[in-house]
């Protein structure tokens, strides 16, 4: 595509690419591929456009008025789609789909019903302020938003879309009795959307949730259960947008709710673009907070652009990266095709009204597995940390918290009566537990650790001692396992290598962390450690010297090959004299 590769993106971060994905997130894939995967982006995002019908509906809007307000929600969601995939200052540089966010329906509703499409027009003011403002402050957050606490939300998140997924799938009513064609309907749809992404070729797994929902609205329409096609009818084929007249008296309690909704809102924005940069680098380490506060000022701009036009604001799509996953295609040229053609979308209101036709049950099918997804990439995250007990109470008090709440709601009856809407809430209430027990885990967490080895010891188990300390702070300090596991295999060839030599003996270890940068610091008597990765030239062979110097030499090679271990272990390794200690420092990048 000659044309589209002739634009230059904003840059991103350098990304180690992935061996499995189809297209990654900086190539442009072949026309059809892009238009494919476009349009399938579109239509899981304008399948949820069901969050703003059920809003107006609560609101008492006419046809009119709904229509105007499903315009503008799209056309909000092209924005911000088309903000995230481009990048820069405002958008992550991902491919992030925006949908209606399903924690305003209620709030909106009642805000719609008492001050029509006027009163959106502040909501969503005040919305897009409270994300743009958090787009700043997020990023400089790094050491109270650790990915377990963004793993935290994405898990709650996919638990809590289990039980509306499986009610959807089976139509189950509150006597428990379910819809046998429904049934079929979302267990044919899921298992289309499972067998193509699993036994399908690349290019058959591109397409995989799109002929899903095409068979389950064809399976629907030959079961009789596609409704509402009548209305095509009495759509017009091009509409805009009205501009409805603010208004500004909106009540403040309900204006403080919107507020904190949205910056709840944003934890799982924080989440969705820690997902599709993992997703992008196969040397993925930690959040990039500047790709997050980006993605987070995305959601913030594109919805108050859209909120004078009356609009219902959105978020970033979980069932969207869902699809992402299915296809291994994450490139930014598919999220701005997607915003385009959702703009355009946007003054079709046939072609929207026709997408929202499509049967709940296939809906569903694409919630359980966006549910189950989300729920496998939130413990990947949670479990990319090393945990000592506080990780632990961390996590498991905030799940319990969350769910606590999903599964009896009446606890929420306790909370205040200002603050229920947030206690009903189990994404909010698992993310706000995992902040606050973050923060008050970190007291009496010292960044800096000193161990000093007994004398009395073996060199063996004074060993073993470094790597139980280096185990045992790492968790303390919830680094990354795998950077722990490193400094520990370090450490103990560090050991190795110093103790070869009678004349050395290790007494204390120095760590220290700050969420950049993991030091590993070995302090011992006698001369420092020489570091040298390979023989001088010319030296010897042990075959070609006397049995008087071989002992010696062969001391030499060992050492060496114990720093040539070092040195691939660690990012860092630098050895001297410190007063009548030497040391050996040990630097890792996290």
């Amino acid at each position: 595509m000659p044309l589209l590769s002739r634009f230059t993106l904003p840059p991103t971060p350098p990304f180690k690419r992935p061996h499995d994905l189809l297209y990654a997130s900086n190539e442009l894939p072949p026309a059809v591929p892009l238009a494919g995967l476009a349009l399938q982006h579109v239509a899981t995002a304008l399948a949820l456009i069901a969050y703003v019908l059920a809003s107006a509906k609560i609101g008492g809007l006419d046809s009119e008025a709904t229509r105007s307000m499903v315009t503008a929600t799209i056309l909000g969601m092209a924005i911000s789609t088309f903000l995230q995939s481009w990048g820069g200052r405002f958008g992550s540089g991902t491919l992030l789909v925006n949908i209606p966010d399903p924690l305003l329906v209620v709030i909106s509703g009642t805000v719609a019903a008492e001050f029509g499409l006027g009163g959106l027009v502040l909501v969503g003011i005040v919305n897009g302020a409270v994300a743009l403002g958090a787009g700043y402050i997020v990023p400089r957050l790094r050491a109270v938003l650790p990915p377990s606490v963004a793993g935290i939300v994405v898990c709650v998140a996919g638990i809590s879309l289990v039980a509306p997924a499986l009610t959807h799938m089976s139509d189950m009513n509150s006597a428990g009795a379910m819809n046998v064609y429904d049934v079929i309907i979302g267990l044919v749809t899921l298992g289309i959307i499972m067998g193509l992404s699993i036994w399908g070729s690349q290019r058959v797994k591109l397409f995989a949730l799109l002929a899903g929902l095409i068979a389950g609205v064809i399976l629907a329409a030959l079961l009789g259960e596609l409704e509402g096609v009548e209305q095509l009818a009495h759509t017009p084929v091009f509409g805009l947008p009205r501009l409805p007249a603010p208004a500004f008296n909106v009540d403040p309690g309900v204006l403080i709710a919107v507020a904190l909704l949205a910056l709840m809102t944003q934890l799982d924005t924080f989440g969705c673009v820690v997902l599709l940069h993992k997703m992008n680098d196969a040397d993925w380490r930690r959040a990039d907070m500047n790709m997050v506060g980006g993605g987070i000022r995305a959601n913030g701009l594109g919805n108050l652009l859209a909120s004078w036009l009356g609009a219902y604001p959105s978020a970033t799509s979980s069932a969207n990266i869902a699809l992402t996953h299915i296809s291994r295609s994450t490139s930014r040229w598919i999220g701005l095709a997607a915003g385009l053609l959702l703009a355009l979308t946007a003054f079709l209101p046939q072609v929207s009204l026709a997408l929202t036709l499509t049967p709940t049950a296939v809906i569903g099918a694409v919630e359980v597995y966006a549910a189950a997804y989300l729920i496998v990439s939130g413990i990947e995250l949670i479990a990319s940390r090393a945990m000592d007990s506080r990780g632990i109470f961390m996590v498991g008090l905030s799940f319990i918290a969350g769910t606590g709440v999903m599964f009896l709601p009446s606890l929420a009856n306790l909370a205040p009566e200002s603050f229920r809407f947030l206690a009903e809430n189990g994404i909010i209430v698992a993310g706000l537990t995992a902040i606050l027990l973050n923060l008050l885990f970190r007291l009496g967490t010292a960044q800096r650790a000193r161990l000093v080895l007994d004398a009395q010891k073996t060199r063996a188990e004074a060993a073993q001692d470094i790597v139980t300390f280096i185990e045992a702070q790492g968790a303390a300090w919830n680094a990354r396992r795998d950077a722990v596991r490193r400094a520990a295999l370090a450490a103990l060839e560090a050991a190795e290598a110093i103790q070869t030599s009678p004349e050395r003996r290790i007494h204390e270890v120095h760590g220290s962390f700050d969420e950049f940068n993991l030091d590993i610091e070995l302090l011992y008597s006698g001369p420092a450690l020489v570091l040298q990765a390979k023989p001088a030239a010319g030296a010897p062979s042990l075959l070609d010297i006397d049995d008087q110097a071989f002992e010696a030499a062969l001391d030499q090679a060992l050492s060496n090959v114990s720093q040539v271990l070092l040195r691939h272990m660690a990012d860092k390794v630098a050895s001297g004299k410190r007063g009548e200690n030497s040391y050996l420092r040990l630097h890792f990048d996290h």
